[in-house]
């Protein structure tokens, strides 16, 4: 190549670097610990969500239109070994007719001495209020008040309604708080499902457009079930069981889905957003929320597979028959599953499925909707067999 080409050849390359876009700049992941009485679990719980979390927003004081104030029972010595910035989440019920501003400022204050009497130093207040959009102006007023009362360091953000995108009030109120949490599940009537990633995208981008102070997006991790009435709505139940009878029909976000989205943000996202943040906490024992297996690799953006496998334990020509799950994708139970066998004499299947015994071949049929966990597993049926071949079995989804 002659000289004459070398500066030519010199401005285009500084040209294409010039248009490659710069990489995306990381989301804050954060999460909500939403359990009114703190168990055992939780510490668990703590310890294995701390790679991936950067905060977390405890729910720590709630206010309810009949029965009034409610303190959640926190565990503030293991808070305070965990060590991850903590935001102190109240909850003022959506059916509150009025809000009482020096009876609510009065009780976040004595909450915060509360936390900070047990050594806790929270960094901010979260005000979760499903207010109408005609209340919008009275709640304006209110975190106009609160924000005043609340030492200058501690930030204050509130959770927020996409429904409050069409009111004129919004950019006003935006402009009280320090950011904001914008709820794009369970926003709707519950039997359209928990969550919708398309619309969910949609909202943040005009969310975006109105506010030009930071915000994050809740996302679902959990599930609940609605119990069919005779009138009027479903009532819908969650981590806290209803003492009612009726069928439930079970809901739960997609993992998939969620992926899907959050992956999408995290390549290109929102101007003012400033990160993710998920409801809720799993715990151990809790059914209607992801393994927090399975929240992680969301949040990570790892790829995700259910990888669903019998395994065998022989005792005394005794055979324990488990299913297990070796990926990292919570999975419903299987519908039907098959194992090659020789010689039975007894065999039976265990909760949760039947059993069919064909020559040389055992048929597990689910009969009853159920998860596995990743990383976990469930016994199924036992066999007494001269003869089990290990590896030839099929699971059927």
């Amino acid at each position: 190549m002659t000289s004459l080409f070398r500066p030519a050849l010199a401005l285009a390359v500084l040209l294409i670097s010039g248009c490659e876009r710069p990489p995306a700049r990381p989301l804050d992941q954060q999460l909500y610990i939403w359990q009114r009485q703190w168990v055992p679990a939780h510490d668990a719980a703590l310890r294995q969500s701390h790679q991936d979390f950067s905060g977390l927003r405890v729910l720590a004081l709630q206010a309810f239109p009949q029965a009034g104030w409610s303190r959640a029972r926190i565990d503030a010595a293991l808070l305070k070994a965990d060590g991850r910035p903590l935001i102190a989440v109240i909850r003022l019920d959506g059916q509150l007719k009025t809000l009482d501003q020096d009876e609510i400022v009065a009780q976040i204050q004595q909450v915060l001495k509360h936390w900070q009497a047990q050594g806790l130093a929270p960094t901010g207040v979260e005000i979760d209020h499903d207010a109408g959009s005609a209340r919008l102006p009275g709640y304006r007023t209110f975190l106009a008040r609160l924000r005043q009362s609340l030492p200058a360091d501690l930030k204050l953000s509130i959770t927020a309604l996409p429904a409050w995108l069409d009111s004129p009030e919004l950019p006003g109120l935006l402009e009280t708080v320090d950011s904001s949490v914008l709820q794009v599940h369970a926003v709707s009537d519950p039997r359209q499902g928990l969550f919708d990633p398309k619309q969910a995208l949609r909202w943040a981008e005009r969310w975006d457009r109105v506010t030009m102070r930071p915000f994050y997006l809740a996302l679902p991790a959990y599930g609940v079930a609605l119990l069919s009435q005779e009138s009027g709505a479903p009532v819908v139940e969650s981590e806290v069981p209803i003492d009612l009878g009726g069928e439930r029909k079970e809901l739960l976000a997609d993992p998939q889905q969620v992926a899907g989205l959050a992956a999408g943000l995290r390549a290109d996202p929102p101007e003012h957003l400033a990160g993710l943040i998920w409801f809720r906490l799993p715990l151990s024992g809790d059914r209607r929320v992801w393994s927090l297996t399975t929240l992680g690799a969301v949040a990570r953006g790892d790829k995700l597979d259910s990888r669903l496998a019998l395994e065998l334990e022989e005792k005394g020509g005794l055979y324990d028959i488990r299913l297990v799950n070796r990926g990292n994708l919570d999975s419903p139970w299987p519908q039907r599953l098959t194992l090659a066998v020789g010689g039975c004499d007894g065999v039976d299947a265990l909760a949760g499925y039947t059993l069919q015994q064909t020559p040389g071949l055992l048929t597990f049929t689910r009969i009853q909707e159920g998860r596995l966990a990743a990383g976990a597993q469930r016994a199924v049926g036992w066999a007494r067999c001269t003869k089990i071949e290990q590896g030839t079995f099929n699971v059927y989804p």
